[in-house]
């Protein structure tokens, strides 16, 4: 539904060097990029009113964007390795590209999916180094990395317990390249797929706008004195039971590119025009004002966090009568 368009810059983003004040309980209210962190009386109203909507609106992430070399060969991985069903497919060929949507279960329902985007003759992507992983609940890391070894998959960590802790998990890459955790979940009743992790430059502001803007949960935060970063995770359901946004901040200065693989992703909305109005109370960046796609008429709008990360809202009756298509 939401094409990936080819990329034609790199963005760099680069650690300023210090740790986050995260033993706050309640994080900071999203201060607006405009001079000054005093809002005027208007500007408290509105803000109120968008906070508002947010507990009106029903929102839950749809799927991810993201574009690969071999949309075949990578929908095959999925369904063979990880156990996802082909949802939907369609091919383009007037704008030169093909989608292929797959997940665990119905777009309609409470799962999420990936859109594989293939466009015409690119065959391989920077995928960069602050986009991280996607994770993925299974019923036996180790049977599943002998599998995927077995029929020639890359295993970039071996299954295994976490250090420090009880976990079981294993890394593995799919074949754009792009990384997957294996978390070994014999129990896991819901949608297996966990979260995608991006890492940021400034956490504080980061867990601002997830909550502010986008009106995510910000469900827990994990610090790791020894490996020195700090993981935040955050969503719309509760913890564990829908799939959430880890945000990685390392304490040491990084310097990261986005490449040109990673996209979007999508979150439904009851009202994008409204849902525009509450981001900018709160202070956040629209890259596509609201309104209708042209040729779909699915209305959209388009906006980015602090570190450049695109979140697109779908208006999500629109989305569902373009399922029945």
């Amino acid at each position: 539904m939401l094409r990936a368009l080819p990329v034609s810059c790199v963005s760099t983003g680069v650690l300023k060097g210090y740790r986050p004040s995260l033993r706050l309980q309640t994080p900071k209210p999203f201060r607006s990029a405009h001079k000054g962190s005093h809002r005027s009386a208007p500007g408290r109203a509105m803000a109120s009113a968008g906070s508002d909507w947010i507990k009106q609106d029903e929102r839950k992430m749809l799927h991810a964007v993201y574009r690969v070399g071999d949309i075949d060969a990578t929908a095959e991985y999925y369904k063979k390795h990880f156990g996802m069903k082909q949802l939907r497919y369609r091919d383009i060929p007037e704008e030169k590209y093909t989608n292929s949507f797959l997940g665990f279960g119905p777009e309609d329902q409470d799962y999420f999916s990936l859109e594989l985007t293939y466009n015409y003759g690119k065959d391989s992507y920077d995928l960069g180094n602050q986009f991280g992983h996607f994770a993925l609940a299974v019923p036996d890391v180790y049977k599943t990395v002998e599998k995927i070894k077995a029929e020639g998959g890359k295993v970039t960590r071996d299954a295994g317990p976490v250090k420090g802790g009880t976990s079981e998990i294993a890394f593995v890459e799919d074949p754009t390249g792009y990384k997957w955790e294996l978390i070994q979940r014999p129990d896991h009743k819901k949608d297996p797929i966990l979260h995608m992790m991006f890492r940021v430059t400034d956490l504080d502001k980061s867990i601002q706008y997830y909550t502010e803007c986008l009106g995510m949960k910000h469900l827990r935060t994990r610090e790791n004195e020894k490996g020195r970063y700090t993981l935040a995770f955050l969503g719309y359901g509760n913890d564990e039971d829908s799939v959430q946004i880890e945000l990685t901040y390392n304490w040491d200065p990084q310097e990261y590119t986005k490449g040109d693989g990673y996209a979007q992703i999508a979150v439904s909305t009851t009202d994008v025009y409204k849902t525009q109005e509450q981001i900018e109370a709160a202070g956040g960046k629209i890259t596509k004002q609201a309104g209708p796609l042209p040729g779909l008429g699915t209305k959209i709008l388009a906006t980015t966090d602090p570190d450049g990360w695109k979140i697109v809202f779908v208006d999500y009756q629109d989305l569902l009568a373009e399922l029945k298509e």
